[in-house]
């Protein structure tokens, strides 16, 4: 017996409904807590992408069986592909061309027409620099605060066999 997406009751009618932008499953009590979705069958057979849980399994076997005649793990380009991403050593980059400058933090804060408490959060590396800052350090102190778009995609897994969850990555202030 299918179950509601909200709520978890279990219910032999389930109506789809939009609440918050996402398309759920849900049963009478929990529809009221967003607005019904009149979806013709033939149009929700051949959107890309689906909620229902009907549909949802033909259409991700069919992504699937198309992803895997392309022969490997290809992703589409977007936006940040492009960008440039700033170095992790972006901190000890400045504070070392300023040093070898003999600069002071002021100093260099002067020369760039920004606060020194700017250059002092950079150095601690407590905040990125925004681009314009990044290209105004880039140009005075003739360093490079950037790792590139390098076009490696060796992080993507793009459907291998381990599950990354949200535990993984967050950690916790206890």
């Amino acid at each position: 017996m299918p179950q509601c997406e909200m709520c978890g009751a279990e219910s032999s009618s389930l109506t789809t409904t939009k609440v918050e932008g996402a398309e759920l499953d849900l049963c009478d009590e929990c529809s009221d807590f967003g607005t019904e979705v009149r979806t013709e069958s033939s149009s929700s057979s051949s959107t890309k992408y689906s909620t229902s849980s009907s549909s949802g399994s033909s259409s991700s076997s069919q992504s699937a069986s198309g992803g895997s005649s392309s022969g490997g793990s290809t992703r589409r380009r977007d936006m940040f592909d492009d960008m440039e991403e700033v170095a992790t050593d972006y901190d000890e980059r400045i504070r070392t061309a300023r040093e070898d400058r003999g600069w002071t933090q002021e100093d260099l804060a002067n020369e760039l027409n920004e606060k020194a408490s700017l250059i002092r959060k950079l150095e601690r590396g407590d905040v990125l620099p925004s681009d314009e800052v990044q290209t105004k350090l880039e140009r005075e102190l003739d360093i490079s605060l950037s790792e590139g778009a390098s076009g490696d995609d060796s992080d993507w897994s793009g459907g291998s066999s381990t599950t990354t969850t949200l535990g993984d990555v967050v950690k916790r202030k206890d």
